[in-house]
């Protein structure tokens, strides 16, 4: 009897273990027509949703529709604590500045033209934690802020060595499947 219920919870300890190992994935962000006008920013993960280190992003997005000149890499990721403000922690993409402590422009994508693609990945120079304690949301948006500015954007970006923290629900399941799958003999 003792050695089924070792078995049944080295079984467990497996499967946690592959979930950790998996937890190092990447999050990807889909937008589909999405128009943001200039400075304007949706979140796309509330603070502590997130866990792992940020150590780059990609992006692959068309620039469907322009206003004033709001090019293709003008589509921003930005952290930021609490409200959405400047000093943030970090700015991927936008001509105007956030004031961000880290800054980084995409690498192609520098038109206005409908079609224009911004396609490439940066590498962040201080990688950035995010655990059960970090208060930074993802911000998505224009980061063209001049006064009536817009863009149109299709496509994803996404975030290198982060992964979507599993709601608690996702992780009493896998315990009660650990319980069930227990059978007398």
């Amino acid at each position: 009897m003792q050695i089924n219920r070792f078995a049944t919870m080295s079984t467990a300890a497996v499967v946690a273990a592959g979930l950790a190992c998996a937890a190092s994935a990447d999050v990807t962000f889909t937008l589909t027509n999405q128009l943001f006008t200039g400075f304007n920013f949706n979140q796309y993960a509330a603070a502590g949703s997130l866990s792992g280190t940020l150590t780059g992003a990609s992006i692959d997005v068309t620039l469907l529709s322009s206003v004033s000149y709001t090019y293709a890499d003008d589509l921003c990721v930005y952290l930021d604590s609490g409200a959405l403000s400047t000093g943030g922690a970090l700015q991927i993409g936008g001509f105007s500045s956030l004031l961000a402590s880290q800054r980084l422009i995409w690498p192609n994508g520098g038109s206005d033209a409908p079609g224009t693609t911004s396609i490439g990945s940066v590498t962040v120079v201080s990688p950035i934690l995010f655990d059960a304690t970090s208060d930074l949301i993802v911000w998505i948006g224009n980061g063209y802020g001049a006064a009536g500015t817009s863009g149109t954007w299709s496509g994803t970006i996404t975030l290198h060595g982060v992964d979507i923290v599993p709601a608690p629900g996702a992780i009493a399941l896998l315990g009660l499947a650990g319980l069930t799958g227990r059978r007398r003999r």
